[in-house]
């Protein structure tokens, strides 16, 4: 992989010099326009990079581009190498850090029956054959854990408190090891256990199933009977080093920036060609692109990676920063998931009208860009979506900076009346691959794609022009710590129930 030494840093960070004359200086292009900027997107041009993409996961064994592996080393290679072979328009400079990767699996026999176990990342390893003992209520508690729990396997149900909670409670316990099933009926249950350590107690191994398979233990349990469970975990832990890789364009204030966000890895099971191949992409196209016109204002596309460990590129990301550097960031918009195969056009609510979750001063104007761009320039219908911060602008708005996005759905249930939006299969998901084997480009809606990536240039353009319609800036301030937010994707998704 062509990742650079400190030393080269050093020279990327500053810029690269230009081995392509033929392009023009970014202040002889035209200033840029909505409309001409997003009149050359081509959904073909995307389609094209979002098979890059699953070629560099299909290249590996592992069939992905989880963060560190080789498939998502390719990738944080092509952008880079996209970028750069833009000459002079932008500087680039890939950000390395270090982070926990996990991986494993479980499986759980109880009752005689295979129960189609998963593994919670972070989750130690440990194999043992105990009965099964249910705790009380939804197990956020250390007074849900009976001393029955000590020496045998908790079971618990998924619901109000962090995964990793429940998991610490009951190795504080004495629990041997724990099963969480899932309090919705969906196909499998996955997440996360987060930090690697807690004050609650330690991580004891730990298995998810899925309600029904849950409810049939309980049941069995409350009925009488003693159902004996085989348990093994078999988790690999290992420091990675990973990349984020940061374009700026070189001309427009750089007191005054955009900030756009994409995550470039995927999680083991699948190559993440919507989750998240396309915002990555989108981002790509859109960078590229703009290099035909000038700006008013500086843009900055962040690709982060390891968001599906918890947000831990754009949290190291938005670390580096100082409060200078935060300070010059005017708006961070995020593009996670926008081509999801039975999509929506979400737009995140950022004045807090519909999820009663409001962004710092800025993101209700941002909400209401995409509104209006969808309104009255695409012609197309919109819901807001909500501002939970499952993705990478949650950072940044714990920092107190103005954030916004696009989303086009993952695992959520279609309505009808969002079928009656935006036709697709009420009942059903809005990426029945999400998360899994069968995210690739096949399960790509194009249509949404290409109106999401011009909406993308919409604001691309709009605020590289001007930032007049966003309120004045004040001093970035750490407005939330990410322990006390109950609403996180690191949290949300991954630890929480809901």
């Amino acid at each position: 992989m062509k990742i650079p030494t400190g030393a080269q840093l050093t020279l990327i960070s500053v810029g690269i010099a230009s081995a392509w004359p033929t392009l023009l200086h970014p202040r002889d292009l035209p200033l840029v326009q909505s409309n001409k900027l997003r009149r050359v997107l081509l959904r073909s041009n995307l389609l094209a990079k979002a098979k890059v993409l699953e070629g560099f996961a299909y290249s590996t064994p592992e069939r992905n581009r989880v963060f560190g592996g080789p498939g998502h080393n390719a990738t944080v290679n092509y952008l880079y190498d996209q970028i750069s072979a833009l000459g002079d328009y932008y500087d680039v400079a890939f950000q390395p850090f270090v982070e926990l990767y996990t991986a494993g699996n479980a499986t759980l026999v109880a009752n005689g029956e295979d129960q189609a176990a998963e593994i919670f990342t972070y989750s130690p390893s440990g194999k043992f054959s105990e009965p099964l003992v249910p705790v009380a209520n939804l197990g956020c508690n250390a007074s849900d854990y009976p001393p029955e729990v000590s020496g045998n396997i908790a079971l618990i149900s998924r619901g109000s408190c962090q995964f990793g909670l429940k998991s610490a409670l009951a190795g504080a316990a004495g629990a041997d090891a724990a099963v969480i099933y899932d309090n919705i009926d969906e196909p499998k249950l996955s997440g996360t256990l987060g930090p690697d350590s807690r004050p609650e107690g330690p991580y004891v191994p730990t298995a998810a199933i899925t309600l029904a398979r849950g409810t049939a233990l309980l049941d069995a349990i409350k009925g009488g009977a003693t159902v004996n469970a085989d348990l093994n975990v078999i988790s690999i832990r290992e420091n990675r080093t990973t990349y984020n890789v940061i374009a700026q364009t070189r001309g427009g204030d750089p007191n005054n920036v955009l900030v756009l966000t994409a995550h470039t890895d995927s999680v083991e099971a699948g190559p993440g060609i919507n989750d998240n191949g396309s915002g990555t992409v989108g981002l790509l196209e859109v960078a590229i692109q703009l290099a035909k016109f000038s700006v008013n204002n500086a843009i900055r596309f962040v690709w982060v990676s390891a968001e599906e460990f918890g947000l831990l590129g754009s949290e190291y990301y938005v670390a580096s920063l100082s409060d200078a550097e935060k300070n010059k960031i005017r708006l961070e918009l995020n593009f996670d998931m926008i081509a999801s195969p039975n999509y929506k056009y979400g737009i995140y609510d950022g004045d807090g009208s519909a999820f009663n979750v409001t962004g710092a001063p800025g993101s209700a104007e941002a909400e209401k860009l995409f509104q209006d761009y969808f309104t009255n320039d695409a012609g197309l219908n919109w819901v807001p979506d909500a501002f939970d911060g499952r993705s990478d602008y949650a950072p940044f708005a714990d920092a107190g900076i103005a954030a916004g996005g696009l989303f086009t759905g993952a695992e959520g249930i279609k309505t009808p009346e969002e079928q009656t939006l935006f036709g697709g299969e009420a009942g059903v998901a809005y990426d029945v691959n999400y998360h899994g084997a069968g995210d690739n480009v096949k399960n790509l809606n194009l249509d949404a794609f290409i109106q999401n990536a011009k909406a993308i240039a919409h604001a691309v353009a709009t605020y590289g022009r001007s930032f007049a319609s966003l309120p004045p800036k004040a001093p970035a301030k750490l407005v939330r710590k990410r322990d006390q937010l109950p609403w996180h994707k690191y949290f949300n998704k991954y630890f929480l129930t809901s």
